[in-house]
C-alpha cells in the first residue's frame, strides 16, 4: 500500500482528520500526518515540519481553501499522485492548478472512500 499524509491533522478526538489518521492506519495504510501542534494519533506521529516527508502517494486535506493558500507550493513539492479533497476544502483554483502538473484530484471524503473499500 502506498504512503498517504492527512494534511491539518488534529489531536481533537472529534475531528474528522483525527478519525482519518485511525482509520487509514486501522485500514493498513501507512500514514503520517501533518499538523499545526505536534502529538500522536493512534500511533501516528503528528509533525509540523513539512521537510521531514518523504514518497507520499496521497495527500488527503483538511484544510479550508483560504487555509490552503499558504501550503500550495508545499503540496505541489512533496509530488503525491494524488490530493483527497475532503468536504469543506473544495477549491477549484488548487484543482487546476494540480492537474496541470498531472496531479489526480479527487473530491471526496477519506473516510467514506475507506468504509467502502474505494479509498
Amino acid at each position: 500500500m502506498k504512503k498517504t499524509l492527512v494534511f491539518g491533522a488534529s489531536l481533537k478526538p472529534s475531528r474528522y482528520s483525527n478519525i482519518a489518521v485511525k482509520q487509514l492506519v486501522k485500514n493498513g495504510f501507512p500514514t503520517e500526518a501533518y499538523g499545526l501542534r505536534t502529538g500522536v494519533i493512534g500511533g501516528v506521529q503528528v509533525k509540523t515540519n513539512l521537510d521531514e516527508f518523504q514518497d507520499i502517494n496521497t495527500i488527503t486535506l483538511y484544510l479550508n481553501p483560504q487555509r490552503q493558500e499558504e501550503y500550495y507550493d508545499a503540496i505541489v513539492d512533496l509530488k503525491p499522485k494524488r490530493v483527497i479533497f475532503n468536504p469543506g476544502t473544495e477549491n477549484l483554483f488548487f484543482y487546476n492548478v494540480l492537474r496541470n502538473i498531472g496531479i489526480e484530484v479527487e473530491v471526496a471524503c477519506t473516510l467514506v472512500l475507506l468504509s467502502t473499500k474505494q479509498f
